[in-house]
């Protein structure tokens, strides 16, 4: 399922990209070559494969979380160079 130049230009557009005609034809050939790996997936027989919800089972590999202190305040702001009354001091994000 080759793209046309005309689509991969829409594409990058929409993905606000700017593009040389190089790099328009190299992807042109690369989301080509991706439609066609999917296109040849829809062919396959799946009939026999149970639905799923998730790829992992029910089971969380992840560690328990605990409670613990928070971490003082000096040490929290001792890396910074600018802090004041206990808090970082950032430069304003929005000028008057």
């Amino acid at each position: 399922m080759p793209l046309s130049m005309e689509e991969v230009q829409h594409i990058a557009m929409l993905a606000r990209l700017e593009l040389t005609g190089e790099e328009l034809e190299h992807y042109r050939e690369q989301l080509s070559a991706i439609l066609d790996h999917v296109a040849s997936l829809q062919q396959l027989d799946t009939t026999s494969v149970p639905p799923m919800s998730a790829v992992f089972s029910g089971d969380s590999h992840l560690r328990v979380d605990k409670s613990r202190p928070p971490l003082p305040p000096e040490q929290i702001l001792g890396n910074t160079p600018h802090k004041t009354e206990g808090q970082f001091k950032i430069p304003p994000v929005f000028k008057k």
